[in-house]
C-alpha cells in the first residue's frame, strides 16, 4: 500500500468536523488511526462557532468537513467554509444523502481520497 503525505499537514493535528454523533461513530468504525472528530449538532451560532475555533485551534490546524448532502448539511458546510476558508471538503455521494447512511466502503474511499488511514477491510 502506498502512503501519501500532505506537505505541511501533520496527520496528528487533523480535525474532522461532522454533524452528529452517528456520523462520528460511522467514521470511527472505518478509520484505522484515531482522528479528532467534532460534532456540530447542526448549524452553529456565532458564539458556539467562535468557541470551537478557539478551543480546538481550528485556524492553525488541517480541518476537514464531512457533512450530509442535504439542506442542513449544505447550510452548515457554507457556514464552516466562511469561518474556516482553509478547510478541505469531503463529500458523500448524493444518493446516500447522509454520512451515517453511506456504506462503509464508500465512506472509506472518500476519506482515503483525503489521505486518512482507513481499515483495509473497507477498501473492497
Amino acid at each position: 500500500m502506498v502512503c501519501f503525505y500532505i506537505v505541511g499537514d501533520d496527520l496528528n493535528e487533523r480535525i474532522l468536523i461532522v454533524e452528529g454523533i452517528t456520523d462520528k461513530k460511522k467514521i470511527n468504525k472505518v478509520l484505522k488511526t484515531p482522528v479528532e472528530i467534532l460534532c456540530t449538532h447542526g448549524t452553529l451560532g456565532v458564539e458556539r462557532m467562535e468557541e470551537l475555533i478557539l478551543d480546538h485551534n481550528l485556524d492553525h490546524r488541517p480541518v476537514f468537513i464531512l457533512v450530509d448532502e442535504d439542506d442542513s448539511g449544505n447550510k452548515l458546510r457554507k457556514q464552516l467554509t466562511s469561518e474556516l476558508p482553509h478547510a478541505a471538503h469531503i463529500y458523500v455521494d448524493k444518493a446516500f444523502r447522509e454520512v451515517a447512511a453511506t456504506p462503509e466502503h464508500e465512506l472509506a474511499r472518500a476519506l482515503l481520497s483525503h489521505h486518512f488511514q482507513v481499515k483495509p477491510v473497507y477498501l473492497i
